[in-house]
């Protein structure tokens, strides 16, 4: 099979030099890709600016912004036949990107905007062999919240990913599906899960 798996954070410029990001590692993509490298499937990489190693035995492509990831998501999706958005993309980005270093002064007020709902958009997308995987990252026990993303985005599988366990080598995950079900995981490390969420993405298609 072929999947096309994200990572890392997103940075959403303010000047040349300054940008809205986040502390995504880039841990748990990885970890992805190379359990489904190992598992015998053709694995297509998405990465923002991470700050771990990436796997080398798989086609990558390096992005920076939310606009970046939306259009190599999009190019890339209908080759593919199971997507996971592992990656941690910024909620939202300045309206007014300055075109040069902006000086210091008192105070600076920045305007934002929502970003593109990538994994709602490729979700509604999708062929009737396509999945689609996508992470929740939420305080413990916000369930419902993930659920509810799942359910309003169209995803096949939603993982419920502890705000916690972010940048740690261990994660304390719950699957929930469409269907109700909720697959409760002992807590393990990222890559002992990246072998599970791969078995469970495949047996979804």
């Amino acid at each position: 099979m072929r999947f096309l798996i994200t990572a890392g954070p997103t940075r959403e410029p303010i000047d040349p030099v300054r940008y809205i990001g986040n502390r995504s590692s880039g841990k748990m993509g990885a970890a992805m890709a190379s359990a489904a490298a190992r598992a015998g499937h053709e694995v297509q990489m998405i990465v923002g600016p991470v700050s771990v190693p990436m796997p080398t035995d798989v086609d990558l492509i390096t992005i920076e912004s939310s606009s970046d990831l939306e259009t190599a998501v999009i190019a890339n999706f209908p080759t593919a036949d199971i997507l996971i958005m592992a990656a941690a993309v910024a909620d939202y980005r300045p309206i007014f990107v300055s075109p040069t270093k902006l000086g210091r002064g008192e105070s600076l007020t920045l305007e934002l905007e929502p970003v593109p709902d990538i994994v709602a958009t490729t979700a509604a997308s999708k062929k009737p062999h396509q999945r689609v995987v996508a992470f929740s990252l939420e305080q413990a026990g916000n369930i419902d919240r993930a659920r509810e993303k799942m359910l309003r985005k169209g995803v096949d599988l939603m993982v419920f990913n502890p705000t916690d366990t972010m940048n740690s080598d261990v994660i304390n995950a719950i699957l929930l599906y469409p269907d109700g079900r909720i697959e409760n995981l002992p807590s393990r490390t990222k890559v002992q899960f990246a072998d599970v969420l791969i078995e469970r993405a495949v047996a979804l298609t």
